[in-house]
């Protein structure tokens, strides 16, 4: 009997790296071979069609002992023991793995003799009979047996052996980076990768449907844009042929949203892919996903209510659960949230009181602190600095900061009751930043004010100040109703609900350096 399982690639660190590229180029040259002998003898190694009426996981649940089920199953070789007359193995698909039985007198001569020329990681269809064999095992019984997809790279397959009355796997597909950029294979072989996109697919789901029954438009802005904002970033910038232009990749929707909201909706939103030229980290991504929403006739206090319903109900829906476990973690995402002013927070957890201090007072807090800041940067930046070093890590239950600096804050309205500060909050959770939230700033005369100064910021150096838009503002000067605003970086949501430690582990295809 042959194990092909034995031809899986080893991905241990001991292994010579010579050896193995030897051995892997020994693997594919055999099957192509295999890929040219089947065609050879009339056998398409890539057919055009194949009709599945069964998966895995459901056949295994519906099984009847008394009441055998013919059903029709494709899915990815990825056990196989080859033996004499008759053969067992392994094939997974959208659901999971299910066993097949084929038979040389059943499926016919040549049937079995294209099936005697297959690998690990080949795609297969069967057409055959449930049974469970005499483990106990349900299984299909081939009756027919089609190849649909000839692999000609092994998968790696994970194996096991016993050490100490252990079982101890070894040549898994584990290390990160491998992962990461080979994606598809990491679907293949950790099932459980998969489940967190489903998960993410549902998350999304639930949060289109939450805003939609309350009425609210989902709508489209550009991605390409003359003039960026909405947000304190760098952008990516590319160039238009036709028009001979210089255009940026939006780093947020804001703006164009709230001229939605100028134009006679009362709530819109959008789910986003925006681009920040950035760092890279386990928390960001320069290509990310998130949704924002703007409702008319509403304010930040109306928002941080809605927030707490929307995680809170979209976690029940994932996980029935009032808690998720995140970077080591239990939080209870039960309403309501604690709700602390910025300024109070850093009082709280840095003994110092930033209100009413100068740029100079506050860059001599920050060096009291032990920070080493950037010369060019003003007293929102040294604010956001003290706040995300010492407090924002702390923060491990969902925790609204409220009430930022105005400066901090350009788009934001000023409070309706403090001097100095906007009606803003940010959901923090787990030490990290969720969503970021304003009462709008609809003023235009003071919307001008706030860009001019964010001008000279960029003057001084600061080139994540905003750009005076002036399309922008002359929306504004048509008249915007009082609006609430809010983001959610969908990323950090899925990562925050599923567990994850890394947002590379909630993309598909985070960005990575060049091999």
């Amino acid at each position: 009997m042959t194990e092909v399982q034995d031809h899986a690639i080893p991905h241990d660190a001991s292994f010579d790296q010579e050896a193995e590229l030897r051995n892997l180029n020994d693997q594919m040259k055999r099957r192509i071979n295999e890929r040219n002998q089947l065609s050879e003898e009339g056998v398409r190694p890539y057919p055009y069609r194949f009709d599945v009426t069964g998966y895995s996981k459901t056949i295994i649940a519906g099984y009847q002992e008394e009441k055998p089920e013919t059903v029709a199953v494709a899915g990815r070789i990825m056990t196989l023991r080859k033996m004499g007359k008759a053969s067992f193995f392994h094939i997974q698909d959208t659901e999971g793995k299910i066993q097949i039985y084929i038979k040389r007198d059943e499926v016919g001569q040549e049937s079995y003799k294209t099936f005697k020329l297959l690998d690990i990681g080949d795609i297969v269809g069967i057409k055959g009979y449930t049974f469970r064999t005499k483990t106990g095992e349900i299984s299909i019984h081939a009756q027919e047996f089609q190849l649909l997809s000839k692999s000609l790279r092994p998968i790696p397959v994970a194996k096991e052996k016993e050490v100490d009355g252990k079982k101890v796997t070894y040549d898994a597909f584990s290390d990160k980076e491998t992962r990461y950029r080979q994606r598809y294979v990491d679907l293949i072989v950790n099932p459980e990768v998969k489940e967190t996109f489903i998960k993410r697919s549902a998350i999304i789901s639930f949060m289109r449907n939450f805003f939609s029954e309350r009425g609210y438009l989902e709508v489209e802005t550009p991605i390409l844009q003359p003039v960026y904002g909405g947000a304190a970033a760098r952008p990516f910038t590319t160039h238009h042929n036709a028009l001979n232009m210089e255009l940026y990749l939006r780093i947020a929707n804001e703006l164009f949203l709230k001229r939605l909201i100028v134009g006679g909706f009362d709530g819109v939103f959008e789910f986003a892919k925006d681009f920040r030229n950035e760092g890279i980290d386990r928390f960001h991504n320069p290509e990310f996903t998130q949704v924002e929403l703007y409702v008319a006739y509403k304010d930040y206090y109306w928002m941080m209510e809605l927030v707490e319903e929307l995680i809170y109900r979209t976690n029940l829906a994932i996980s029935a659960s009032e808690s998720t476990t995140f970077l080591g973690h239990e939080i209870n995402l039960k309403p309501p949230y604690r709700r602390i002013s910025i300024a109070a927070a850093i009082q709280e957890y840095c003994a110092v009181d930033i209100r009413d201090k100068s740029e100079t007072e506050l860059r001599n807090t920050a060096k009291d602190l032990g920070l080493s800041l950037d010369p060019k940067i003003s007293s929102g930046k040294i604010i956001d600095e003290i706040f995300g070093e010492f407090v924002e890590p702390k923060l491990i239950q969902p925790t609204f900061i409220i009430d930022y600096p105005t400066e901090m804050s350009p788009l934001a309205k000023e409070h309706r009751s403090e001097k100095g500060v906007v009606e803003r909050f940010e959901l923090i959770v787990g030490g990290k930043e969720l969503c970021n939230s304003f009462s709008e700033l609809n003023d235009p005369v003071v919307q001008r004010e706030r860009l001019e100064a964010q001008a000279k910021l960029r003057l001084r150096g600061d080139d994540e100040a905003m750009i005076v838009d002036e399309d922008f503002l002359r929306a504004l000067e048509y008249g915007m109703p009082p609006c609430a605003g809010l983001g959610i970086g969908v990323d950090r949501l899925v990562m925050l609900l599923t567990g994850q430690d890394s947002i590379r582990d909630v993309i598909f295809f985070p960005h990575m350096k060049p091999e």
